[in-house]
């Protein structure tokens, strides 16, 4: 969905502290938070051309373009201007940075992260380097708005804006007179203490395992005999795909089908202990070609992403293997919207609270539920709440040669490993903690459950097995439950697997598998 003209829109926030609710009221046009004073400047701020990009200006405003040929030999490099930012001022707070841009003939880059670049680069205090920006930008395309959200870390200082191309050619134009930085996600509820009735307050620490896309009576022994005793049943298709899932009632034949499946796992895992979280992994309107969910903006996706949990309550209410309902797998937006993650997630609790008094709810946090989001998100003013977050970080360890290729002339010492220097950082089971920080706050101010739905290292990656240890080591120390991602799913991130990219094989035994059942069996032996 595109935005109309940035100059045209009106924002109106009304917080209830009473109810412990927030909400965007929206008017006919889509709305935009103030500008944030401090960032005014940016359009007229001088800007590093460097070799390709140019300034113009027409009718009032300011435009810069970046043109890099297609027989360049810089191409495969970064084409950018760039301006330097502080943000010193704004520690700990969610910023979102938004222009409108149009591009010509800019080629395909070789990972989804270039392209188009509209980005902020920053190193904090402790020497932790960060890159915000949009994907999936190229082509050629008319004026439209792009943007991103930030986490500004707690110790950000100085970072740089920069506005060009990456590893592509062509050409691209940003209207700098729209450029503008606000905050997307007021806090409220922030002095809110989470309670839990006593049947979850006492139940110890879960541990568990991502499902399969079905089961089998074996995948069930198999758990059983690991040890496990809490499964995230994912509801997912099409994972990674874009427009997805519009058609509603198609949407709903396949949804029924997979509740149909997990009413049948659930009673046949009775006998053996096991406790399920239902994932609702693919929602109703999938996401867009910038990975925003389409419910946020679209009545229609959303009021069907609450009736959807309406059933499901309906359904699975006072079913003993049902130990919670994920509303929704890893939401992430970039943008204003008029049913964001958060309060889209609350109209789905509270209708779920309506039917299923007793069932545990839980929350996932913006831009894939990830550790730092937790900074901004505002706790439900509701009980029984459990509080979900995903760990892959760092990505170029966790994700090496999920999403690019590894070639066949690809060996182990083109692996980056762990623990050690992995980019300017160096990754070890403090960085570790220090990155889970934002969420041990939150658990600590609002008396929060916190369960980790998914983690991973892939098969291949040297240490992985280290990197699994170190990170439960850390759950357990703070009483997180946890789900590793995942079993039987896809081989790459099977324990039950190893080998290099595109050469996997079945494995009885690795040192992965080995750290997973080592931390199944502390369960059983406390």
């Amino acid at each position: 969905m595109r935005f109309k003209r940035l100059f045209t829109r009106t924002f109106k926030l009304a917080a209830c502290a009473a109810a412990g609710v927030f909400a965007l009221s929206v008017a006919a046009e889509d709305a935009l938070p103030p500008a944030i004073p401090e960032f005014s400047g940016l359009a007229k701020a001088k800007w590093s051309l460097g070799k390709y990009g140019r300034e113009s200006a027409k009718d009032g405003r300011t435009f810069l373009t970046v043109t890099v040929p297609a027989d360049s030999p810089d191409k495969s490099g970064m084409n950018c201007a760039e301006t330097q930012v502080d943000l010193s001022k704004f520690r700990g707070e969610s910023l979102c940075f938004m222009i409108r841009v149009r591009a010509k003939d800019v080629s395909t880059p070789r990972q989804s992260y270039n392209g188009v670049k509209f980005m902020l680069n920053y190193k904090d205090g402790d020497g932790r380097e960060f890159w915000h920006h949009p994907s999936n930008l190229k082509g050629t395309f008319d004026w439209r708005e792009t943007s991103f959200t930030v986490s500004v870390s707690d110790s950000a200082g100085k970072g740089r804006l920069q506005l060009g191309l990456q590893d592509s050619s062509g050409e691209v134009e940003f209207d700098l007179s729209t450029l503008r930085v606000f905050r997307l996600f007021p806090r409220v509820n922030q002095n809110y203490k989470v309670k839990y009735p006593k049947e979850v307050a006492e139940t110890p620490v879960l541990r568990g395992v991502m499902s399969p896309h079905t089961f089998t009576d074996d995948d069930l022994r198999t758990l059983h005999d690991w040890n496990v005793k809490l499964v995230r049943a994912q509801i997912t298709r099409d994972w990674g795909k874009s427009n997805t899932d519009r058609d509603l009632a198609e949407y709903d034949k396949w949804l029924n089908g997979k509740l149909d499946h997990l009413e049948d796992v659930f009673r046949r895992a009775e006998k053996y202990g096991i406790r399920f979280v239902i994932d609702l992994h693919s929602p109703p309107g999938g996401r867009g070609e910038d990975r925003n969910m389409t419910m946020f903006f679209d009545k229609k996706y959303a009021d069907h992403f609450v009736n959807v949990w309406e059933r499901i309550a309906k359904r699975f209410k006072g079913n003993p293997s049902v130990w919670a309902y994920d509303l929704v797998n890893e939401p992430f937006q970039t943008r204003p919207a008029k049913y964001d993650y958060w309060n889209i997630q609350r109209m789905a609790a509270e209708a779920v609270r309506r039917i299923d008094p007793d069932t545990p709810i839980m929350i996932e946090s913006n831009d894939w539920d990830s550790a730092p989001t937790y900074s901004y998100l505002s706790p439900l003013a509701m009980d029984n709440v459990i509080y979900q977050v995903h760990m892959y970080a760092p990505g170029q360890f966790t994700h090496q040669f999920v999403h690019n290729a590894f070639g066949e002339q690809g060996s182990k010492a083109d692996l980056i490993k762990y623990p050690g220097m992995i980019g300017s950082e160096k990754w070890d089971k403090e960085m570790i903690r220090k990155h889970l920080k934002p969420v041990r706050d939150f658990q600590l101010r609002h008396n929060a459950r916190i369960y980790v739905g998914e983690f991973s290292a892939i098969a291949w990656a040297p240490g992985a097995a280290d990197y699994i240890r170190d990170c439960i080591d850390v759950f357990e120390e703070y009483g997180w439950d946890w789900t590793y991602h995942a079993f039987r799913e896809w081989d790459g991130w099977s324990v039950e697997h190893e080998g290099m990219p595109g050469r996997l094989s079945p494995s009885k035994g690795n040192d992965r598998k080995d750290a997973l059942l080592e931390a199944f069996r502390r369960g059983v032996e406390k």
